[in-house]
């Protein structure tokens, strides 16, 4: 009898679905929330924050992960940081910035935590059916997957045999862990840099293995957060901004192939450069030492690809994820690895199934979640209220194929398949949303929802937020 009552979906086909309760989930919330959707939210862990829970099986935070945009472009719309946040706000700030978030706006009590969603599927009404890891299926108009993109870690193989130890950068949590030990990062993005700057401080002996060249720009120019600079100052055409930031960066760096790392095979803004003063610092004073690709491990030696040879004991891959939707694999279309969908969030195929927090970009993520959601919320809501709106939508949904590049010719690579220009992004749906009447964002739009303040909690000690415990409620 159990489980034919299990087996029998509970109908919720009037309202949406929201999958995760991190930055995307409850982004994609508060939107649904200001049109008036109904929505269930699930999350499989106890409490919302996404990656940046520590406790959250899987997170890949470490104890000196800090946000890689600053701290006044980063707030969701409506809801800046705290001011006396630093430039650069630490994972603890950012989960206690999350927590007051859904408190200021009611988002809280709408989510279902320990509440995992195994699979969805369509019944013969393209309606959607979850199925919840308890067993149990209920019925939805729509779907939002907002889970994130770096809970798989992608791990590379090596040929060879190795006495000491290989592991995903996912597995690294503190310095320390380095202590006595000779040390190879593999891997060269934000993250990869920032975990050989430990291992620069901690380790016996560390060597960071680049596979190409990138280019490094400093967090600050002028004592100003650069992402900052690049948001308020004027905006140039290409042509122009290209040549006068690289000539600066060469003034400010000079070349840093003498450090050993290889010359970009790109152009600066073609591919996400790293935005790292201290890996340069750990260079110049030779904490840390730059490799090629490695060629093989060799017992307890790693051999590389120009033929150098140095003992390790610790290889850790800083080496990425898999962009994977284990629940709705099968409804969204892979290409290098990325899920194809018109403007990183509509699905092409399957009608009121979205994405939030699917793209690369060049720019702070929350206020592009937001852009994204109320997107998703108004193209809901046009369907109950302005059919001839939706209808207008689908069809852009089926054939518009926007250039959202903003100029730049990005890398050929996976990680680039699905990489935006941010300003083109937002001026492209900005005229979107002109043209379907679904009205414009502003910093007071969501005003009205606001059930109190909720300040972030604060330890009282240098600025820092001090990060709830599970379980509770981050604000004053």
């Amino acid at each position: 009898m159990t489980n034919l009552l299990q087996s029998k979906p509970a109908d919720r086909s009037a309202a949406v679905c929201v999958i995760g309760a991190g930055p995307g989930g409850l982004s994609a919330a508060r939107a649904l929330k200001m049109q008036g959707l109904d929505y269930d939210q699930f999350e499989r862990h106890s409490d919302l924050g996404g990656l940046w829970d520590t406790t959250n099986p899987g997170s890949p935070v470490y104890a000196s992960t800090h946000f890689i945009s600053s701290r006044d472009l980063s707030g969701f719309i409506g809801y800046p940081m705290p001011r006396d946040y630093p430039d650069y706000p630490s994972h603890r700030q950012i989960l206690a910035y999350l927590r007051s978030f859904a408190d200021a706006f009611g988002l809280r009590e709408k989510i279902q935590f320990n509440t995992g969603v195994q699979r969805i599927r369509k019944d013969s009404a393209s309606r959607w059916v979850v199925e919840l890891a308890d067993g149990t299926h209920r019925l939805y108009g729509a779907v939002v997957c907002a889970t994130g993109v770096n809970w798989d870690p992608s791990m590379p193989s090596f040929e060879g045999a190795f006495q000491g130890e290989v592991r995903h950068a996912a597995t690294f949590k503190h310095g320390d862990e380095f202590r006595g030990r000779r040390v190879l990062v593999v891997g060269a993005g934000n993250s990869g840099a920032d975990i050989a700057c430990e291992a620069a401080a901690h380790a016996q002996r560390a060597f960071i293995s680049v596979r190409r060249g990138y280019h490094f720009i400093p967090k600050h120019l002028m004592g100003v957060p650069v992402d900052q600079i690049a948001e308020t100052g004027p905006h140039l055409p290409m042509w122009l901004a290209r040549p006068l930031f690289s000539g600066l960066l060469r003034l400010v760096q000079g070349d840093l192939t003498r450090l050993g790392l290889p010359k970009p095979d790109h152009r600066l803004f073609e591919s996400h450069p790293l935005l790292n003063s201290q890996l340069l610092h750990h260079l110049q004073h030779g904490n840390i030492a730059v490799k090629p690709d490695i060629a093989r491990l060799d017992g307890g030696h790693v051999m590389f690809k120009d033929g150098s040879r140095e003992e390790v004991d610790l290889v850790l891959c800083a080496t990425g994820y898999r962009w994977s939707c284990s629940y709705a694999t099968e409804f969204f279309t892979w290409t290098a690895g990325r899920p194809q969908m018109y403007l990183s969030m509509f699905n092409r195929s399957h009608r009121n199934l979205f994405g939030i927090g699917y793209l690369e970009t060049n720019s702070s993520a929350y206020k592009l979640f937001d852009t994204q959601a109320h997107m998703i919320a108004c193209y809901l809501k046009a369907q109950q209220t302005a059919p001839e709106s939706a209808q207008r939508f689908d069809d852009a949904i089926r054939k518009d194929e926007p250039d959202l590049s903003g100029g730049i010719r990005f890398v050929q690579s996976p990680r680039h398949a699905v990489y935006i220009d941010a300003h083109a992004f937002k001026a492209y749906l900005r005229k979107l949303r002109r043209r379907m009447g679904w009205g414009e964002l502003s910093e007071t739009m969501y005003d009205a929802l606001r059930v109190k303040a909720s300040p972030v909690r604060h330890s009282g000690r240098n600025g820092l937020a001090a990060a709830p415990q599970p379980g509770e409620v981050a604000h004053g």
